[in-house]
């Protein structure tokens, strides 16, 4: 038996099963500490992870764009070394690690005219070029008659 408040051999830290009190009250509050911690971890790496993808993200479209762009650029280029030049299945044009389909159709949309379309691919996200361009028969200079992106 356990002995009364006052007596040899009490503690007050043990209560009356035996059991002690302040190391219930220590385990609790470690896991409530512990808890905290863990939760502000996860948060912590979430937005780390989030950050790192959402700028991985943007550099890959920066640079599927300026390959749509050096592809469209490069068809002008062709455009002007020979006005009658036409690709419609599609050729690549390299851009540093990126690379372009383009495609040059003749008298499209209307006659006299030339369709270019350049897409490009990088990490997920493809951006496309559409650029219509006319030439002046008696000058032989080309014109951009739009440059468009499309979405």
């Amino acid at each position: 038996m356990i002995a009364p408040a006052g007596a040899k051999g009490y503690n007050k830290n043990v209560d009356h099963k035996g059991f002690f009190k302040k190391g219930q009250a220590f385990l609790a509050l470690t896991f409530f500490i512990g808890g905290i911690l863990a939760i502000a971890g996860i948060l912590i790496a979430f937005f780390a992870l989030s950050y790192i993808d959402t700028g991985y993200g943007a550099a890959a479209s920066f640079r599927a764009d300026a390959a749509a762009t050096a592809g469209a650029e490069d068809a002008l280029l062709q455009l002007d070394r020979n006005a009658a030049f036409s690709n419609t299945s599609g050729y690549a044009v390299n851009s540093g690690s990126a690379s372009a389909t383009v495609t040059v159709t003749q008298n499209s949309p209307s006659a006299g005219q030339v369709a270019i379309l350049s897409a490009s691919t990088v990490g997920g996200h493809t951006k496309k070029i559409s650029a219509v361009v006319s030439e002046d028969p008696t000058t032989g200079q080309v014109s951009v008659v739009s440059w468009t992106e499309i979405q």
